[in-house]
């Protein structure tokens, strides 16, 4: 046999060998058929369903193969290439548990089924789907607090930002395990956040509603908003200061919150002894902004539902906005950056973040440099959507020590290559409505005290009296082991005491300092109020049966 025909006998037997080999391979390793019921409904209904499904935002729901079936080829664009489930915080840094982003293995197993022609299956196989109340997705709430009336939008104008005083009817304090704000008109609304407003200033709920808007307007001969419509908006001419942790001006305070509602902003819900304090007497604020984008006379009657604790908590969670208003973003701008800035001046203990900025918002960064001066980065999220707002719930909460600062560094995007920047042609400052911008870092965080040796209830008692610093007068009440700090037209405050002499007064983020006389008796408190510091002198009262 020659040599050119042996070659071709073996090419021969090679080939053959190798197509039964590969055909073996084959039969062996076909991929089993994907199915909705069995393989992608388990994925849909853990990590889409919260938002899709009947009387939520999403255009449709996962529930049932039916409503999914006619989404498939979108469902798989849109799962490849990661915008759902949306999630967007850099996931080299820290760890996060409402994580809504899918493994490799759920988004190959979601192709390999729209791709093998999107079967059904055998619907035995369909798992049992999440159980949610009409309406509400932290359950049936123990009390619903609505509105007091309808509210009607004007079909055109700008934006609104309305406020409303909600009485609780609480006659003893109260502990939020879980909120949810639910929008009475989905349209027109863009968010709630709802304020506690405890007992002790104003009686919010016997205001007007044109008296609540003035309360809450910004437009003073000296202050750097002005007034349009019932937007506050910060002049273009007012002072700048991109760099809000150089301590000049910037940081603020953009207030605490019991519940809120926003696009893709999930309800409060804290883990077993945890909760929010919602004092007896208090009236809820909702601030709600309104957007004309249906372009008809709408009605709005929106809602809060809350789950209290079963018993008193351990802890009580308090939510922070770091926040800069003295921002200045140029026209065109690609990547302008600004930043704000915090101190604690106690420890804390961090259990979620929420980054706020409008549609030129690009990225937020949260990094905290300790008092040794090492910096950890708490949460990168490189590309913000503003149809988002996400708060991303740590899997580790992480303790700070006081002094930390905690710094939000925000990048802006007002370039014409954004195509939701509303106009690349001018300069951005600070403002309600959305074509305006917003710097806030929001923080979830529990303050972390320990006791002061000697300060017992007998001990406080000495602090009770009247102090008097002219303009000012302050008295100091003691509530069984607590002492708190009541001043005319303002709610209680409670004082935490830091030392012997010295209390934390949390709402100011400041101490009030007393002094004794060579007899031990106090005789003036030192109040720290930013930079200035009021000294008012404790009235004596004369003795019983005295003249």
């Amino acid at each position: 046999m020659s040599k050119s025909r042996l070659a071709i006998v073996f090419s021969i037997c090679f080939l053959t060998v190798g197509s039964l080999a590969l055909s073996s391979t084959s039969a062996k390793t076909a991929p089993k058929a994907v199915t909705f019921s069995k393989d992608v409904a388990p994925i849909f209904f853990k990590s889409c369903a919260e938002c899709h499904r009947t009387g939520e935002t999403a255009p449709f729901s996962v529930l049932s193969f039916k409503d999914v079936r006619p989404w498939a080829k979108s469902i798989k664009e849109k799962v490849v290439s990661k915008q759902m489930p949306p999630w967007h915080a850099d996931p080299h840094v820290g760890e996060f548990k409402n994580n809504r982003s899918l493994t490799q293995a759920e988004i190959d197993t979601i192709t390999a089924w729209v791709d093998g022609g999107a079967a059904e299956g055998n619907p035995k196989d369909l798992p049992a789907a999440p159980n949610f109340v009409a309406g509400w997705s932290i359950g049936k709430p123990d009390v619903v607090l609505s509105m007091p009336n309808e509210f009607t939008l004007a079909a055109t104008g700008p934006d609104e930002y309305q406020y409303f005083a909600v009485p609780t009817g609480f006659t003893e304090d109260k502990y939020v395990q879980m909120s949810e704000a639910r929008p009475g008109n989905r349209k027109i609304v863009h968010h709630i956040l709802a304020f506690v407003a405890p007992p002790g200033g104003t009686d919010y709920a016997k205001l007007s509603p044109e008296q609540l808007q003035k309360m809450f307007s910004d437009d003073g001969p000296n202050s750097v908003f002005f007034r349009e419509g019932y937007l506050n908006r910060v002049k273009m001419d007012a002072k700048v200061n991109d760099d809000g942790c150089n301590g000049k001006f910037g940081e603020d305070d953009a207030g605490d919150v019991v519940a809120g509602y926003a696009p893709g902003m999930p309800p409060e819900v804290f883990d077993p002894g945890v909760a929010k304090k919602i004092p007896a007497g208090s009236t809820l604020i909702l601030q709600i902004h309104y957007s004309k984008v249906a372009g008809t006379v709408q009605k709005d009657r929106s809602t809060i539902g809350l789950i209290f604790a079963k018993e008193a908590p351990k802890k009580l969670m308090i939510k922070r906005g770091i926040e800069n208003i003295f921002f200045k973003i140029p026209a065109g701008a690609a990547a302008h950056k600004a930043t704000a800035c915090w101190q604690p001046k106690e420890d804390i203990t961090v259990y979620g973040l929420m980054p706020h900025m409008h549609y030129r918002g690009a990225a937020m960064e949260y990094k905290a440099t300790y008092p040794d001066g090492k910096t950890e980065v708490l949460l990168n999220v490189p590309n913000y959507d503003f149809g988002w707002q996400t708060n991303y719930h740590l899997v580790k909460p992480k303790s700070l020590p006081k002094g930390t600062k905690i710094q939000v560094t925000a990048t802006f995007d007002n370039s014409a290559k954004n195509k939701f920047n509303p106009d690349p042609s001018k300069d951005v400052r600070w403002g309600d409505p959305t074509y305006d911008e917003m710097l806030i870092g929001y923080i979830d965080f529990i303050p972390e005290r320990k006791a002061v040796a000697g300060m017992d209830a007998k001990a406080l008692a000495a602090f009770v009296g009247k102090y008097d610093a002219g303009l000012m007068k302050m008295s100091v009440v003691q509530v069984g082991g607590q002492l708190y700090a009541e001043i005319a037209g303002q709610p209680r405050i409670e004082m935490l005491p830091e030392a012997e002499n010295k209390f934390f007064i949390r709402e100011i983020q400041n101490f009030v300092t007393f002094s004794r006389n060579e007899k031990g008796e106090i005789i003036e408190a030192a109040i720290q109020l930013g930079d200035r510091t009021i000294k008012a002198k404790k009235k004596i009262e004369p003795a019983a049966g005295s003249n």
